[in-house]
């Protein structure tokens, strides 16, 4: 048992005022252990607060009472005994009238309501008692805004909870609820008065609610619509959205409110406040559903008007002829006429008969239909009528929509007077309307009854699309729509193909090709196999459109509408398994297209083929295997081309293939994930042409098509399973060891002559063929699973390090990525391998890669022979007195850096204090640590510039993200937070190394480092260094402003400060080198070489202008006056941020400045 003592100092802190919040929670939190733990029971903990429950003391009882309530709240699923419940009930039940004590007592109250069943709960008559006391007691809207939450809460709970209960109590409580809720004005309370109101109408019966609707409504109506007054940077927990639901649903709780919301909702529709048009239609909406037919029907007249009036007014004047509106219905964005057509369908469905009735005697749609005869052409057709046409458009599609029955009675009253309109029918005895089969079409169709025939039909398809699993066959062709469509469709399909061909480039071209284009789409479109839409006529269909695709490209317009028609055909089929139209358009489509990847045909451009090919292939994965198998045929009959007889035509033609395959159809290769076989077969075709091409004849001035290559390959590969890549790798390997220049043991050097001061290389660059199996080699490798096997690593890693000091980039990442890679299963963690990492990482920097003596070239194979061995750290150093020899090797060290940098492994640090020696001049590399220092030979002459500075552009390699290697789609291995790291571990020496070296250029070539490691590292981390980091950022901008080939970093580097300048931790950092910041950004103003660098430096100083004005103020005159040579950039964006500028910089120049 808890001592006595104990509880008394917890009760004693929360009642006691003077006690700060923190120790009032604590307090409550210890109290509640001990009753969860059973250390306490509720009966004891009463008792021991009887003085502080019962004192006259006003403040001392409120906060007893308050506790036990709060402790109450804490103990939701506690088990209580029945009599604890009935006294703690009746205890708070009482304290209601004690208005001193009331937030306790409604805490208490609230907290047994909401007890769950199986712990002890309030009984119905104890749930009575609290209403009454509630009712008698409570004058809600005169307590703080946090009371009356807890009033309405509680009497939510009591509402469903104790319905029954709460429901006998009568007249009574119904005034008493109108009473509380009158008047409510914070959001937070109204959510919960809306939700009161709904509930009352499922508690009270019709005959008692009936006479307080009138009250209730009143108290409900003047809260719409829901229109926030707050300024926009309040947070608020409740949103306008949330409030207007809930108001909805209080609306359309009962049917009773039917006499009172009605009319507000369509009164509220002439409103000029948008928000209340979209809210009244809603409501309507909601309400026509709860209100019934027989209610709804007394306002038939009325709601049909304003939904008419809502239509028109709040259409675009003209129709939208682009890509995007057509299969859709174009006003998606239009909240007004969405709820408006949305409500129309409501009312139709509910009342058929009464609405379709208005719908066809309305004045309006009856003149349209009198007056088609004078819309031949669609932009000779005045405005006003255009609307009102569009409006007539958008009522019967709905009408369509909402049913079968709606259907037949639309399609029959309004069907037959349009295909009148456009001669398509003839009219017997009876005035039945039949196909004129002998009509010739002569002249242009009439464009208002094409677009009302157009969304008759399209609505028709759109309903049977969504009944047609309900429907069997035969009851489907009973339908008299559906007869209709099914004898004019082949004269539709004849007057949409005939709109199509006599459309010019001169008047109404746009409305001629749109309506063509879409009609056809609708029809080919339609489900039900053949029973709407015949096989002949759907064949038409695809022969005119793939026509476009081939013989009609020159018009633009025509010839987009036309392949977006197809695309979307090919995905109804996929998406409604039709096997028999999936023939025909297979046989039609897709053969044509896959015919246009072969290139016999020259007359259409090549881009416009690629994008068919692409366009195509997604409609449906069928499809998309028979366009890539087309385009690797196409693809290797190119290369094969290009290997054996150097066409240059191919290889122009094969590059832009790659590009297709690996940008565009790739990627949906790459979502249907069940293409693996094809990748396979892409990747063992490219090994199959280079292995059987034994004359190569590609020039190496087509780098173009090797990189489009390797691309290609990366991307297949990095998709295949490891099975699947073990096969890939096993092949690419076969081919790579019959290279002529492929080394027969690991051990091989590259022998180096010495002439004089000067190292000559020896190295053999192979043949073109060799370069291109050795790049695409890496670019497996750098594609491969962790788990995939390559074969023989000693030798391919020797391989790519010869390779590297040829200046074979790719060589450099794949050996980044084995040694990123190498030794890891799928979860990180070592697998037994052939080689382990530890000696892959003695290969890569303890093999003699090449060797020199005095007496001529020598090859060594391990040891000293008379002269002196290179491994790729001695090289790096400068050991060869070779700056593109060095410069490789560098370059390759960079990419096995990233490579272990990404994977966290210590050796990492190694490589970047050989880069950061390559970046000193030969006297200040003491200032290295000196544990870091070479004990090899060094070149006695200075570190060339050039070297320098590719030493710093290795920083950049180590830190960037790469799309080419290194990466999650090609598998890399990466730690998280690894740039964090390299960032705090490497910055400190760079700082200490600026600050002693005495080379200017070594200090630039510092600086350079640092901006690459600052650009790439995450703002966050950076920040918490600001006041160190800004420092070097201001040098960085004046070091890289100098050469135009360090644009894209000076504007990472400004980036960089506009986050800083943006955040609030910068800002205070930056206070006190204000001046020299702007100094630095007035200095890029004009900086000629990239215009987002003078954005952006003009955007960092409207960010200065926001610190405070004492730190400014001296360089107001500078700023303004640079900012006016800004006014006149030749860039617009630039020109915008100017002025931006002069605005943000005015107030706090002085007013005796002129502008």
């Amino acid at each position: 048992m808890v001592q006595p003592s104990h509880l008394s100092q917890h009760i004693e802190s929360f009642v006691n005022l003077s006690s700060s919040p923190a120790h009032q929670a604590a307090s409550l939190d210890a109290v509640v252990s001990l009753l969860k733990n059973n250390v306490l029971t509720i009966e004891k903990l009463v008792r021991e607060m009887d003085m502080y429950l019962t004192t006259t003391d006003d403040v001392t009882r409120a906060r007893g009472i308050l506790l036990l309530g709060e402790v109450l709240s804490n103990l939701v699923s506690k088990p209580l005994d029945d009599a604890t419940v009935h006294s703690l009930i009746a205890f708070f039940s009482d304290r209601l009238a004690d208005w001193k004590a009331l937030r306790g007592a409604l805490v208490g109250c609230l907290a047994l309501v909401r007890r769950k069943s199986s712990g002890g709960v309030v009984t119905a008559n104890d749930a009575k008692a609290v209403a009454q006391s509630y009712i008698q007691n409570l004058q809600v809207q005169s307590l703080a805004q946090r009371d009356r939450k807890l009033c309405f809460e509680l009497l939510e709970g009591l509402l469903q909870r104790f319905p029954d209960a709460i429901a006998s109590l009568g007249e009574d409580f119904l005034y008493g609820i109108c009473e509380a809720i009158d008047g409510e004005k914070d959001p937070q309370c109204l959510m919960l008065t809306f939700c009161i109101v709904e509930v009352v109408a499922q508690v009270f019966p019709d005959d008692l609610l009936a006479s307080f609707a009138s009250d209730l409504f009143e108290i409900l109506g003047c809260y719409f619509p829901i229109h926030f007054t707050h300024s926009t940077g309040e947070d608020f927990d409740v949103k306008r959205d949330d409030l207007s639901s809930a108001l909805m649903r209080a609306f359309s709780s009962t049917p009773l409110f039917e006499a009172f919301a009605i009319p507000l909702l369509l009164e509220k529709l002439s409103s000029s406040l948008p928000s209340a048009k979209v809210d009244s239609l809603k409501y309507l909406s909601s309400c026509t559903l709860t209100y019934g037919a027989d209610r709804i029907a007394k306002h038939a007249g009325a709601i049909w008007s304003s939904i008419k009036d809502a239509i028109y007014f709040s259409l675009e004047p003209s129709l939208s002829f682009g890509l995007e509106s057509l299969d859709g219905l174009g006003f998606e964005d239009n909240a007004i006429l969405r709820e408006a057509l949305t409500l129309l369908q409501t009312v139709i469905k509910q009342n058929t008969d009464l609405f379709l009735s208005q719908i066809i005697a309305d004045e309006d749609i009856n003149f349209i239909f009198r007056s088609i005869s004078n819309f031949k052409s669609y932009n000779n057709i005045p405005m006003q009528s255009k609307q009102k046409l569009h409006a007539v458009g958008c009522i019967l599609s709905v009408s369509v929509k909402a049913s079968l029955a709606s259907c037949n009675r639309v399609m029959e009253s309004f069907f037959p007077s349009l295909v009148d309109a456009l001669g398509l029918s003839v009219r017997n005895s009876s005035q039945d309307c039949f196909p004129n089969d002998d009509y010739v079409l002569a002249e242009r169709l009439n464009h208002a009854a094409l677009y009302l025939c157009i969304e008759l039909i399209a609505a028709c398809r759109d309903e049977i699309s969504g009944s047609e699993p309900f429907m069997t066959q035969s009851a489907l062709a009973h339908e008299k729509w559906c007869c209709l469509i099914q004898s004019f469709s082949a004269s539709l399909t004849k007057a949409f193909t005939f709109t199509l061909a006599t459309s010019t480039n001169e008047d109404a071209y746009d409305a001629d090709v749109y309506f063509g284009v879409k009609g056809l789409l609708i029809l080919g479109t339609f489900p039900g196999g053949s029973l709407i839409i015949s096989k002949s006529t759907f064949e038409n269909i695809l022969l005119t459109l793939t026509s476009i695709i081939t013989a009609d490209f020159e018009k633009t317009l025509l010839w987009k509408l036309a392949l977006k028609a197809l695309v979307y055909i090919g995905l109804s089929i996929d998406r409604c398994h039709a096997s028999e139209k999936e023939l025909s358009y297979m046989g039609i489509v897709i053969e044509k297209i896959v015919l246009l990847a072969s290139f016999n045909d020259l007359s259409m451009p090549l881009p416009l083929k690629l994008e068919a090919i692409s366009e195509i292939g997604a409609s449906g994965s069928n499809y998309l295997l028979k366009i890539v198998q087309g385009l690797e045929e196409a693809i290797c009959a190119n290369l094969s081309e290009v290997y054996v007889h150097g066409n240059s035509k191919s290889a122009e033609v094969v590059v832009q293939l790659l590009e297709c395959y690996s940008n565009k159809v790739f990627a949906r290769i790459h979502e249907t994930g069940s293409f693996e076989e094809v990748l396979l077969r892409f990747a063992l075709n490219i090994w199959g042409l280079l292995e059987n091409c034994a004359a190569f004849s590609v020039q190496t001035h087509e780098k173009g098509l090797l990189d489009a290559t390797m691309k290609a390959m990366k991307l297949a590969v990095a998709s295949c399973s490891v099975e699947t890549q073990s096969i890939i790798v096993e092949r690419a390997y076969s081919v790579l060891s019959s290279s002529t220049s492929f080394p027969k043991e690991p051990m091989a050097a590259i022998p180096i002559q010495l002439k004089g001061l000067q190292l000559t290389q020896e190295i053999d660059v192979g043949s073109s063929r060799d370069e291109w199996i050795y790049s695409l080699f890496a670019s497996v490798v750098i594609a491969l699973h962790p788990q995939t096997h390559i074969p023989n690593v000693r030798l391919v890693l020797h391989l790519f390090m010869t390779s590297i000091l040829k200046g074979n980039v790719p060589a450099a990442q794949a050996l980044g990525s084995m040694v990123n890679k190498f030794g890891l299963n799928a979860n990180g963690t070592d697998v037994s391998s052939t080689c382990t990492l530890e000696e892959v990482m003695d290969i890569i920097f303890n093999t003699s890669l090449c060797s020199f003596n005095d007496n001529g070239p020598s090859r060594i194979h391990g040891g000293m022979n008379n002269g002196s061995e290179m491994c790729l750290n001695s090289i790096c150093r400068g050991v060869v007195n070779s700056r593109s020899l060095q410069i490789h090797a560098i370059t390759g060290l960079a990419w096995i850096g990233k490579g272990l940098l990404m994977r966290g492994h210590e050796k990492v640090k190694d490589i970047t204090m050989i880069l950061i020696e390559c970046l000193l001049s030969n006297d200040k590399k003491g200032s290295l640590p000196a544990e870091q220092e070479s004990s090899e030979d060094i070149s006695e002459q200075g570190v060339h510039p050039s070297v320098m500075k590719c030493a710093s552009n290795a920083f950049q390699i180590l830190m960037s993200d790469s799309e080419n290697c290194l990466c999650r789609k090609f598998h890399a291995t990466v730690r998280p937070l690894y740039k964090q790291r390299f960032y705090s571990t490497i910055m400190p020496i760079l700082q200490s190394l600026i600050v002693k070296s005495e080379s200017s250029f070594s200090r630039s070539m510092l600086y350079r480092a640092c901006a690459y490691i600052m650009s790439d590292t995450p703002l966050v981390v950076l920040l918490n260094d600001a006041k160190k980091v800004i420092p070097i950022l201001m040098e960085g901008l004046s070091v890289l402003c100098s050469d135009t080939l360090d644009k894209d970093i000076l504007y990472s580097l400004l980036l960089v400060i506009s986050g800083i300048l943006t955040e609030k931790n910068g800002q205070e950092a930056v206070l006190e080198c204000a001046h020299i910041i702007i100094n630095h950004l007035i200095g890029l103003i004009t900086y000629p070489h990239m215009m987002l660098v003078r954005e952006t430096a003009i955007q960092c100083l409207v960010a200065m202008s926001r610190l405070p004005q004492a730190r400014i103020y001296p360089m107001r005159v500078q700023v303004l006056q640079a900012i006016s040579m800004a006014l006149d950039d030749p860039k617009r964006a630039v020109r915008q941020e100017a002025v931006r500028c002069r605005q943000a910089w005015a107030p706090v120049a002085s007013r005796s400045l002129h502008f």
